[in-house]
């Protein structure tokens, strides 16, 4: 598997498997599947619930711990967040049965965030976490935390996608040595992902789906990408793009898809920043 090194020297694989809105009852089978399949990186969060069915399919898997790369994340922590995000991460770590993770990504820019951090800090010196970092951070949060820290993150996981490119964030995160990961890169099918005629012609000429292209133009990119599938057969097909390359050309149409602007929702919609302020998830 490709990987990436993030700042703290911690190596990444390029492309992992993730559970969001996997049912806790479906997770382990799909993990243990996407772990058969051959992948090694896994994505969770204390928010999705499924991270014990998460944790239950790695102890059933056998692989060696230091053969998995394992990424859970932090909901928004009220003050004192010091105190409340230790107790999060703890519970997490029960969750999944591990004695480490190997990222910790602070969920939402929102609550008391530096408090957050500094926890969040504390559990990477201690070798609890390997490496920690952030998620849905817009450039203007992201490089305010890095101004009022010791730690830079080392990776932002983001909404990114052949119609959200995010490229100003990626120059942003290249220029400070954070990981460009990718959440949301089949745009959850919007917009006739999976059928689009840029992405199916790109396709053809590969002998490889539209979804296989979205994938290697990420990787091209060098950002990372957690696709989730609880497909078997699909799972094997995300896995299999690095045997082709796109040019330049393809990976200018692609370019051309971009629209700007979220497909899901916007993390700076007031009304949006209530809703996920008022969800809570127990400590």
């Amino acid at each position: 598997m490709h990987s990436v090194t993030l700042n703290n020297g911690t190596r990444m694989p390029i492309l992992g498997f993730g559970v969001y809105q996997i049912p806790p009852e479906q997770t382990e089978r799909a993990v243990t599947d996407a772990l058969a399949a051959g992948y090694r990186q896994l994505d969770t969060a204390a928010a999705y619930g499924n991270e014990e069915a998460v944790g239950r399919a790695v102890k059933a898997s056998g692989i060696p711990r230091e053969e998995l790369f394992v990424t859970t994340k932090l909901w928004v922590q009220d003050a004192p967040a010091q105190d409340n995000t230790r107790r999060a991460f703890e519970r997490s770590l029960a969750e999944l049965g591990l004695d480490h993770v190997d990222l910790y990504l602070m969920h939402q820019p929102f609550g008391d965030v530096h408090g957050q951090w500094r926890a969040m800090e504390d559990l990477g010196r201690e070798g609890l976490a390997r490496a920690i970092g952030v998620s849905n951070f817009y450039p203007d949060r992201l490089l305010d935390l890095i101004l009022h820290n010791e730690i830079v993150p080392a990776v932002n996981q983001i909404e990114t996608h052949p119609f959200f490119q995010r490229t100003a964030d990626h120059d942003l995160m290249r220029e400070h040595g954070v990981q460009h990961q990718s959440w949301g890169g089949f745009a959850e099918g919007r917009n006739n992902l999976f059928t689009h005629p840029v992405l199916g012609e790109i396709g053809t000429a590969h002998d490889k789906s539209a979804a296989q292209v979205v994938l290697r133009w990420l990787i091209q990119r060098d950002i990372v990408t957690i696709p989730k599938s609880v497909d078997p057969g699909r799972m094997a097909q995300n896995l299999d793009v690095f045997d082709f390359e796109l040019g330049d050309d393809e990976m200018a149409r692609i370019g051309a898809l971009d629209t700007g602007a979220s497909v899901f929702f916007y993390h700076r919609d007031p009304e949006m920043v209530a809703r996920l302020g008022k969800h809570r998830v127990d400590n």
